[in-house]
């Protein structure tokens, strides 16, 4: 196969780790989990601003995410202009409502109805920013041929949980979403190209004073882990 335009004498550098006693490893990972257990999808959002900085700070510690190869496939659209926001909202709300009366179907939707979840999605408006992450399926070399881009989805899904803790330990709040079916009008609306597909829409900011959560609990231990 063609070589893929990546260098094929990467210098390899000695690495050295900080080490912590076991009682430190301990102390540090429950805390880590006490502060990512704090974690919610919040749908009510305040639209009191955000520094700038933090967000390009939580989108560098997401490109320190492992890739395929080191392709790094991904892009980070962020959206903070009030119109645009508009207009993405618009385009979801258009399709999501089709997506919960005519694609989803009854078992889907009534599994959401607890939830309280539906097509109107003011927290597009209100947050002060949105977040789209865009998958690569493949990227350019200098000469115009595709370079292939191994196992981008799964790369760009590790980057967006490493997204997710980072706004967690800044005191930011989102809601995942995945809204069916816009994919392609939102990737022409922010002028992304052809290779780019949409994978996840993240409203970022404050929660609303009056803001609510379902009161969810998660599985314990036992029932996520198995030890052989």
């Amino acid at each position: 196969e063609e070589w893929q335009g990546l260098d094929e004498n990467v210098a390899h550098v000695p690495f050295s780790a900080e080490r912590y006693s076991e009682a430190e490893m301990i102390q540090r990972s429950r805390m880590f989990y006490e502060l990512l257990n704090k974690r919610r999808s919040v749908r009510f959002l305040s639209d009191e601003p955000v520094p700038r900085e933090v967000i390009d700070n939580v989108i560098r510690t997401a490109g320190t995410s492992p890739s395929g190869a080191h392709t790094e496939p991904w892009t980070f659209v962020v959206v903070q202009d009030p119109h645009l926001k508009h207009k993405i909202r618009e385009i979801v709300e258009e399709e999501e409502e089709i997506n919960y009366k005519k694609r989803m179907g009854d078992r889907w939707v009534n599994d959401l109805k607890r939830l309280r979840t539906n097509w109107i999605k003011e927290y597009l408006d209100t947050a002060p920013y949105l977040i789209l992450i865009f998958k690569q399926v493949y990227g350019r070399l200098p000469n115009g041929k595709k370079k292939t881009h191994y196992y981008n989805e799964i790369s760009v899904s590790i980057a967006c949980g490493i997204l997710l803790s980072a706004l967690q330990n800044a005191g930011l709040y989102t809601v995942t979403s995945t809204p069916l079916n816009c994919g392609p009008q939102l990737r022409a609306l922010l002028q992304r190209p052809a290779n780019e597909k949409l994978l996840l829409l993240l409203p970022v900011g404050y929660p609303k004073k009056d803001a609510t959560v379902p009161a969810l609990t998660r599985k314990p231990l036992e029932d996520i882990m198995v030890v052989m």
